[in-house]
């Protein structure tokens, strides 16, 4: 409650005369995520590599460092070894083995041989051939494609192309900074995580609507007032909405990646990152790069004169509210 009544209601920010930094501030992002990317890379889980994965729970916590030994003799290929939430979790990943499946089940049970009594639970144990984890990247790739592209269509139908330009790129500023944390962080990037880029996305897109709105009902209301004031006061409008639902959600979100364990607390770190990002984003880079999309009032409003300006220019800088 004490945030929310910090909160301006009627708050009268100077976005667009910031436009140059947030633009430059979004280039060094994406910029940096993509070189993160090409030179560290994902760190793919089972289902885009391919390969064993075991997720094993002992009487009490292992001796990792005699565990890598002991794995590393059984001439399996690449084992990684880490503890998974807990110290008595377990999470083996496996290289595939060459072979078919009776190759891989002879050495799920020889690593089984070498954990010994030791282990309590075998919690899960997964295989994925990699043909199979090559046609789930491809599959993950078109699905962030056709959905930035069904998005862009549906802003277009809405509003008009510059609209649905400056939401694509936006959509696609935030796609890339979470394939960019993704890479920073290394955190395991599987299907859940691939759910999380696309939710983003979605989430991103709704805030960016909202303030879009508020951008076509200004146009058609203020017809003599200069582009960036109007764009200012359509997101200063929506400010106080934009940031209650963000806060809301991140939330929920921080409360599922402390208490919801590690199996999907690399989907969560995820969406926490994107509705910062999308909030960002949608605030600070949708909007102004409408002003070099070439918007004009006229694609709004037909070319009507409408009514005269109700809010000035120096309404807006003193904090006066003006009629909505």
């Amino acid at each position: 409650m004490a945030f929310i009544r910090l909160l301006p209601i009627d708050p009268t920010i100077d976005f667009l005369g910031k436009r140059t930094l947030f633009l430059i501030l979004s280039a060094f992002l994406v910029l940096g995520s993509i070189g993160t990317f090409f030179v560290q890379g994902l760190n793919f889980g089972v289902d885009f590599r391919g390969g064993i994965l075991m997720e094993v729970e002992t009487r009490e916590p292992a001796d990792l460092g005699q565990l890598r030994a002991d794995l590393g003799d059984l001439d399996l290929g690449e084992i990684t070894l880490q503890e998974f939430g807990e110290p008595t979790v377990l999470l083996l990943n496996i290289s595939r083995q060459d072979g078919g499946d009776a190759d891989q089940r002879a050495a799920i049970e020889l690593v089984q041989e070498t954990l010994g009594e030791q282990v309590v639970e075998y919690r899960r144990t997964e295989f994925v051939g990699p043909k199979v984890g090559a046609e789930l990247r491809q599959a993950g790739i078109l699905a962030t494609v056709l959905a930035l592209g069904a998005i862009g269509i549906y802003i277009w139908l809405r509003f008009e192309w510059q609209f649905g330009l400056a939401a694509l790129a936006a959509l696609a500023h935030d796609v890339i900074a979470t394939i960019g944390f993704f890479a920073i962080t290394q955190i395991e990037f599987n299907l859940a995580t691939l759910a999380a880029v696309l939710t983003i996305a979605g989430y991103s897109i709704n805030d960016t609507v909202v303030v879009f709105d508020r951008v076509r009902e200004k146009l058609r209301k203020y017809k003599k007032m200069p582009m960036p004031e109007l764009l200012n006061l359509a997101i200063n409008k929506t400010l106080t909405r934009t940031l209650l639902t963000s806060v809301t959600t991140l939330l929920a979100l921080i409360s599922l990646s402390v208490f919801g364990g590690e199996v999907i607390r690399g989907f969560t770190l995820g969406l926490i990152w994107g509705v910062v990002i999308g909030t960002y984003s949608s605030v600070a880079l949708a909007v102004p790069l409408l002003l070099y999309m070439g918007l004009r009032r006229e694609q709004l409003t037909g070319g009507d004169e409408g009514e005269a300006d109700q809010t000035p220019k120096a309404a807006i800088e003193s904090g006066a509210k003006p009629s909505t």
